[in-house]
């Protein structure tokens, strides 16, 4: 069944400490962007950077679609299916197809990443990379995948997944703790292990044992049984990572334990607390109080709030000025999404509330102008953040040749 579409006027609701100076909140809509395409389990949404003006929408299930980026797209071109290789299910849903970035340079060398739980073995997460077809530039080419690592997880939840590329080049990897609760197996502090951390790797030269290199300034290149891959740790389950496009700061959004949801601004070598503390609170009878050696998020919300965060993208677009800067981000739970204003150091000027149809956000994505999307599972459906519903335009974004 079609869902009807879907667009809500923002009443904005401030969510600050009665100290905080606000600005004025954003007037934004949230409407319906492909009113008629419909895709299971959208996981990620993001762009080529090739003039081509389409979005790629990876599922969770195994499959990537490409279309262009207009509002009356009804049938997606399958771009890639990997399904049979790919372990999913429903009651097990933080594995699957997870993480799909696509190689900066993908204009000149169709280059895209992947993370993936495989099929031929238990709970293990691979990472690999594929190229498109030296035929068709709509299609992926399936047999072309070189695998990079293999990360075995302890169990089904908390194996993170998000790729992305940094303004350096460089893939980053998020990792969660591996799963369960409480991280039994103190992942998240244990520097040779990979689980619990945001990893580096340079995909485009290779190593003597691997299909990647290894950045001679990651931070804990050198150091004994710490693996030279991490480039932070002490995390939970980021679910998203993203690049400020503009600024190159990097934000990860760690999933809580019992009490508090978290965002964090990652910087090289940092230690961000798992598990001995759940955003700025001490976890645990074993666990710290804040130290200099752990770095607190720069912002929390409470379970009363929403239960599981879905970190999103600092916005960059045009279309909305007034959200330019701050980071979008959601809850899976409530249903809810905001707009975090802050400076660049990390200070919280606002928390703006976009009301919204509260139905679970999967995820968050830009396309190639920096407008923001997110999905929802709730029969496929892509949502676009916009000042109005697309203007009344079919394509708000004009085709290319």
């Amino acid at each position: 069944m079609k869902l009807v579409k879907m667009f809500a006027a923002i009443a904005a609701t401030l969510l600050v400490p009665s100290t905080t100076v606000l600005a004025e909140a954003p007037k934004v809509e949230i409407v319906q962007a492909f009113p008629e395409l419909r895709i299971a389990r959208p996981i990620v949404v993001t762009h080529a950077n090739d003039g081509s003006n389409r979005l790629f929408v990876a599922s969770q299930i195994g499959k990537i679609y490409c279309f262009e980026n207009k509002a009356d797209v009804a049938e997606p071109n399958l771009y890639l299916d990997i399904e049979e290789s790919v372990r999913y299910i429903d009651k097990e849903n933080e594995e699957g197809l997870l993480g799909f970035a696509i190689h900066p340079n993908y204009k000149k060398n169709g280059q895209f990443f992947l993370f993936y739980t495989t099929t031929d073995e238990p709970h293990v997460s691979v990472i690999s990379r594929f190229t498109v077809s030296s035929t068709d530039p709509s299609k992926a080419d399936p047999d072309s995948e070189v695998e990079l690592m293999r990360i075995p997880q302890p169990f089904w939840n908390h194996n993170g997944g998000t790729l992305a590329f940094g303004h350096d080049g460089y893939l980053y990897i998020a990792l969660g703790d591996g799963g369960k609760a409480n991280d039994p197996f103190k992942n998240g502090q244990n520097l040779a292990t990979l689980n619990g951390s945001v990893l580096r790797i340079d995909v485009d030269k290779k190593s003597k044992d691997h299909n990647y290199a290894i950045p001679a300034d990651n931070p804990f290149v050198g150091l004994k049984e710490a693996r030279p891959e991490i480039y932070a740790y002490g995390f939970r389950n980021v679910w998203r990572l993203s690049f400020d496009r503009e600024t190159g700061a990097l934000y990860a959004a760690d999933v809580g334990q019992n009490i508090w949801e978290e965002i964090n601004i990652v910087v090289k070598g940092g230690n961000y607390g798992w598990n001995l503390r759940e955003a700025k609170h001490k976890f645990g009878d074993n666990g710290s109080e804040a130290s200099d050696k752990l770095i607190d998020p720069i912002f929390e919300y409470h379970h009363d709030v929403g239960k599981s965060i879905t970190g999103g993208h600092v916005y960059r677009g045009s279309a909305v000025p007034s959200l330019k800067g701050m980071y979008m981000y959601a809850d899976y739970v409530s249903g809810k999404v905001w707009a975090l204003e802050h400076t660049p150091s990390g200070k919280i000027l606002g928390n703006h509330e976009i009301k919204s149809m509260n139905l679970p956000i999967i995820t968050f994505g830009e396309d190639e102008q920096g407008e923001v999307y997110l999905t929802t599972q709730l029969g496929g459906c892509l949502l676009y953040t916009s000042p109005s519903p697309r203007d009344g335009l079919l394509s708000r974004i004009p085709s290319s040749a």
